[in-house]
């Protein structure tokens, strides 16, 4: 077996997996490098014919289920946002094989990426939430499951139903096509015109009034236009913060939008900060705002000239 060319067929998908288990970008790369080194140890074990699709996933999972305990991260309860959420650039996920070019490899589908469905499963308590990507998203059985986390195939399944009946309790969503579609990107598109002109008025016009704007990691909140107007002042009053340039992207197979800020007397636009969209019924119904620490992946300059 060359190892390291069948590690890296899988790495992407195995780092899709890992995201998942654990709703952060960073912390699957972390998990994808401990699967390494773990199946790099454990290689002369590796029984020929063996499936190794399923022995990397097997891997991927127990090391995400150690991180989950190392860092000690509880679920949220119900309705608290969390704070270790990061955005998944499109274009990783395209680099995944369709499945007429590698029979084996995962569809990543909007509804299993999206990140109402990714805050849905950080409520699950992490092996729940394995035994849930392993069976309804992986699609593999209950004792390839039970093998895997070293479970009865019986807990194995009580796990499942406990992880859908939570999943149930959820708010609803809206459903949802395969990737952005033309009507979203063409909201971004006049969205990002507005916000570089500080047109406040135009901005408005193009969100519903129950917006709903989340900051990872910080705590903050807000609903509504009432609460999310003042943000909005104060970020297009251009004495005091400055000059806005953003670019179109795409996260988590949802609109995106980078923000470049030129602070007065600045010489550059310097990356601010990502806002993934959520659009309902022809509107923006949210916001998702992160940092701007992973443009790199996104393909995004940490500058842009005047």
């Amino acid at each position: 077996m060359d190892f390291p060319e069948l590690f890296e067929r899988h790495r992407r998908e195995l780092h899709v997996h890992c995201y998942r288990m654990l709703a952060s970008f960073t912390d699957a790369d972390d998990a994808v490098q401990e699967t390494f080194l773990r199946a790099w140890k454990h290689r002369d074990g590796f029984e020929a014919g063996t499936n190794a699709r399923a022995w990397l996933y097997k891997i991927a999972t127990n090391a995400c289920l150690d991180a989950v305990r190392h860092r000690n991260r509880r679920p949220p309860s119900a309705g608290a946002e969390v704070l270790w959420l990061q955005p998944y650039p499109d274009r990783l996920l395209d680099e995944i094989a369709p499945p007429d070019e590698q029979p084996d490899a995962v569809v990543v589908a909007r509804e299993t990426i999206e990140l109402a469905y990714l805050t849905a499963i950080q409520l699950l308590p992490a092996r729940q939430r394995a035994v849930l990507l392993l069976r309804d998203v992986l699609d593999w059985s209950a004792a390839e499951t039970a093998e895997a986390l070293e479970l009865t195939v019986p807990a194995a399944n009580s796990a499942l139903q406990r992880a859908r009946a939570t999943l149930k309790s959820a708010p609803e969503r809206d459903a949802m096509p395969a990737a952005p579609t033309g009507e979203e990107r063409a909201l971004l598109d006049r969205l990002i015109a507005a916000h570089d002109r500080a047109d406040v008025a135009a901005t408005v016009a193009l969100l519903r009034e129950d917006v709903r704007v989340t900051m990872p990691p910080l705590p903050a909140e807000y609903r509504g236009l009432a609460e999310f107007l003042p943000l909005l002042d104060r970020a297009f009053d251009r004495a005091s913060t400055g000059e806005w340039r953003l670019l179109p992207t795409s996260a988590n197979r949802l609109p995106a939008a980078a923000s470049y800020l030129l602070a007065p007397g600045g010489t550059a636009f310097t990356a601010f900060k990502l806002d993934v969209i959520r659009v309902s019924e022809g509107q923006v119904a949210e916001f998702t705002t992160f940092g701007a620490d992973l443009f790199p992946q996104f393909g995004l300059p940490l500058e842009l000239t005047l």
